[in-house]
């Protein structure tokens, strides 16, 4: 029941700000960039300046490990590495410089105009607000290149240039160094002047690690200080340490700020900082307020100085756990089993700091080679930032661990949640150890003897209690992640082990949706809209269909007898290609008699009860939240999955292009302001466009469609337009791509912050299915075969595999590979079913 109260709660209070205007379509050009969409409009893939700046915060940490935004004033914000989301968490932290004679400005933008009221701190507490007083730079850009972001700070005032350059490291196939409790900012400066500066640079933040009136401090660590808080009496998750140093041995160091009340401390520290003072200040035992940095140099006209900010952070407890068994404690990060204190993790992150940016930026600069459109690299990058959020996380035998998004102050939707983590394509392809330990989870600890898989998983993981439905999108979805994670991985053995279990899973599914052996799901079957679809779908169907394939797929090649399998996909794919499609797309069969279920009414279910106007309802239309004749984006949701798991689409082509076309056509709007949505309505609407989860277009809405129906969800239009880039039908893909990112211009919603259930949503990660929907590049390491497909004629992307990443390019039909880390070991090559030679 908490995972159900979780999410109820959550429906109910996650709101975000007012809607404003979006931009026009960009156009496509073949590198990467776009033309001018409008005046004043900003390219995708480029750089933001102005009020599209306003919302921007770029996570850094390590996956697993926590994070803190670098937002596009050059602020820090967001700060969540106690195991738990704070998004509105800005401790007072920031860097600024004194230039003799010429004054001191903190090293950020002017404030947006929306932080100015609200619920924040007006100086007291430990929040940012306190900072905001504070002179600043005139004006910011921000330009992102994930891992990276660079900060142009620019003040006619000031006789410097000013650059600010934030990253974590973040190495495809290194989950471990990837997963570091570790992020730097690296303040550039030049003498743009004609004279020499005295120049003092500085780093100055609040204690924020402070959690009570016991136990708090500011210790040393060489060339910086370390904000501190000790356990408390019953409470060993308080404890923690927040590092922040330089490389640069000229550091000088005040471990203590100006003990008093109101605003004295803050105040005196400023008075340092406007007057170059270099304070140098020992360790006190307790209570002090915060610590400084100093890094004092000249500058020559046209001179350069890097400071190279370190920080690094120790949480080795949390109070997380969910499940029944209190015997299995609370959840310890990753990074606590490699790291035994602050010190450890400093030293690591100082000592190996070059190796892993250089590491870093070979993945960097891979990615942004493509030539794909740059809205789609756009889309793909910033939902990369989601690996860097407190959505994901590690427990400490290194296993993977996820919440569906992060709630403001919570964690949103617990467990690894298979029906969502279903759309999420990134993992499984930059870090195939860490999705394996997800399909694992699923089939070990989350499923019984019966096969019956539960849908979210605990923390600490351990065997669930199995007290509630199964997904049928998310347990069938991972039969088809199984062949997906053998086919990347290459590791016959790993598909010995765990094929026993998937058959057990694959046999529960048939006995519960699917009794009298049709081929069709068919009995009332939870799924990702958190109600029960009653009657045969198109959209669990299709899922049905992926995984029969996918396990005679398996099975056959463990030389196994998968007979039954074989004959119901041949029995389900003639009904749904006949039964469940109107000609034009694919629909439901709204059915809830003659079933092994019980009545709706009687029916276990998530929300779904029936007073009686429902249950007048029922007589006359049948069930509650089904969507019979509708047009669902999801319709065909199965057959993605299946292309995405490396099979071919398990439904006819034709007829699965003849959905996505129709999706396009229907429940694409360029503008909602006549659209009702009585749900969750700030994911889009007003002038923005988007892609609706459903539409009607031949009649029969229901009076209470699905929950949901009348949304937009990022993570579904990445999967209807990665569809019909598979399908040829690229510019359509892109008017849906765009229709999304312009919502996340800048200026209104993070561009690094896709939200549906919860900020950084997981689904969102749909989008990297979209390098695949262009190109076709998929590398199979069971025999070694790398396939192309394009659908925009010559090209260059990303790849990355079980053990290694670099590009692929095709130029004239011939085809290469150039590898930038790791190995990529291919045997054979086929461009569009044809064998070629890599050249």
């Amino acid at each position: 029941m908490k995972a159900r109260n979780n999410r109820r709660n959550f429906l109910k209070n996650f709101t975000l700000g007012a809607i404003g205007a979006t931009a026009l379509p960009a156009v496509v050009l073949a590198k990467g960039t776009s033309k001018e969409k409008a005046p004043g409009a900003r390219n995708f893939n480029d750089t933001y300046k102005g009020k599209d700046i306003s919302r921007i915060a770029f996570p850094i940490g390590g996956i697993g490990a926590g994070m803190f935004c670098l937002e596009g004033t050059g602020a820090i914000s967001h700060m969540s590495i106690r195991h738990n989301p704070e998004m509105f968490f800005e401790p007072a932290m920031f860097a600024a410089i004194s230039i003799k004679g010429k004054g001191a400005k903190v090293l950020e933008q002017i404030i947006p105009d929306w932080k100015k009221f609200g619920q924040r701190d007006a100086g007291l507490g430990g929040t940012g607000g306190a900072t905001w007083g504070l002179p600043r730079f005139a004006t910011a850009e921000f330009k992102a290149r994930f891992p990276f972001a660079e900060i142009t700070l620019k003040d006619a005032t000031m006789p410097v240039a000013v650059r600010i350059k934030g990253w974590s490291p973040f190495v495809p196939t290194d989950e471990d160094n990837s997963s570091l409790p570790v992020g730097a900012l690296e303040y550039h400066f030049t003498n743009t002047g004609t004279t020499t500066e005295e120049i003092v640079f500085s780093y100055n933040a609040r204690n924020f690690m402070r959690q009570g009136d016991a136990g708090n401090a500011v210790k040393p660590i060489q060339n910086g200080f370390i904000l501190s808080q000790e356990a408390i009496t019953n409470a060993p998750e308080k404890q923690g340490r927040f590092a922040i140093y330089t490389t640069d041995n000229n550091t000088v160091v005040d471990h203590c700020w100006f003990r008093g009340g109101w605003f004295d401390p803050l105040s005196m520290v400023w008075n340092a900082v406007k007057d170059g003072t270099v304070k140098s200040n020992a360790p006190v035992e307790k209570d002090a307020p915060g610590g400084s940095l100093f890094v004092p140099f000249r500058l020559k006209p046209g001179e350069k100085k890097v400071v190279r900010l370190m920080m690094a952070w120790y949480v080795p407890d949390s109070k997380l756990h969910i499940g029944d068994d209190a015997t299995t404690g609370f959840h310890k990060p990753w990074y606590s089993s490699k790291f035994k204190s602050i010190e450890e993790v400093a030293d690591y992150w100082k000592d190996n700091y070059e190796t892993l940016q250089k590491k870093t930026t070979l993945f960097s600069d891979a990615f942004y080679k493509s030539t794909l459109p740059p809205e789609v690299v756009e889309a793909v990058a910033a939902n990369l930032t989601i690996l860097k959020s407190a959505t994901v996380m590690r427990q400490y035998d290194g296993r993977f661990w996820c919440w569906e998004g992060s709630g403001d102050n919570w964690g949103s939707c617990h467990g690894s949640c298979t029906h969502v983590w279903n759309y999420a394509q990134a993992v499984p392809h930059l870090f195939p150890a860490l999705e394996r330990s997800l399909r694992n989870t699923e089939f070990k600890e989350n499923q019984n003897a019966d096969g019956h898989q539960g849908f979210r998983a605990n923390i600490p993981i351990s065997p669930l209690v199995h007290n509630f439905h199964a997904a049928a999108d998310g347990q069938l979805g991972g039969i088809m992640k199984v062949h997906r994670e053998w086919r990347i991985s290459g590791d016959n053995e790993w598909l010995k082990q765990i094929y026993p279990a998937v058959k057990t899973s694959m046999d529960y599914c048939i006995r519960t949706w699917d009794p009298r052996k049709k081929g069709i799901v068919e009995e009332p079957h939870h799924n990702t809209y958190d109600i029960e679809f009653w009657g045969p779908t198109g959209m669990c169907t299709s899922f049905y269909l992926g995984a029969l394939h996918a396990i005679s797929l398996m099975g056959k090649s463990l030389g196994n007898d998968v007979t039954e399998y074989t004959s119901l996909y041949e029995k389900g794919k003639q009904y749904l290609e006949t039964e469940l499609y109107n000609g034009e797309y694919f629909i439901q069969k709204i059915q809830w008699t003659g079933l092994n279920a019980p009545d709706p009414v009687k029916a276990q279910s998530f929300q779904t009860q029936y007073s009686a106007e429902a249950q007048q309802l029922l007589q006359k239309e049948g069930p509650k939240y089904q969507y019979g004749t509708g047009c669902l984006s999801d319709g065909i949701l199965g057959s993605w999955i299946a292309r995405v798991c490396g099979m071919e689409e398990p439904v006819d082509v034709a007829k699965t292009k003849s959905h996505l076309l129709a999706v396009h056509k229907y429940n694409l709007k360029k503008d909602l302001s006549a659209h009702v949505n009585p749900q969750r309505p700030t994911f889009a609407l007003g002038n923005e466009g988007g892609l609706l989860l459903c539409s009607w277009p031949k009649g029969g809405m229901l009076s209470l469609p699905f929950v949901y129906s009348n949304e937009v969800w990022t993570g579904i239009e990445y999967q209807v337009a990665s569809h019909l880039m598979f399908m040829g039908e690229v510019e359509k893909g892109l008017d849906i791509v765009k229709a999304c990112r312009n919502r996340y211009d800048g200026a209104v919603r993070n561009p690094f912050n896709e939200y549906e259930c919860g900020h950084w949503y997981a689904r969102a990660m749909s989008s990297y299915g979209m390098l695949q929907g262009l190109t076709g590049v998929r590398f199979d390491a069971v025999d070694g075969t790398l396939f192309i497909d394009s659908k925009v004629g010559d090209f260059t992307s990303f790849i990355s595999t079980d053990k290694g990443f670099g590009t692929v390019s095709l130029q004239k039909g011939k085809p290469s590979l150039t590898i930038a880390y790791g190995t990529i070991p291919v045997k054979q090559v086929i461009v569009s079913g044809k064998s070629v030679q890599l050249t």
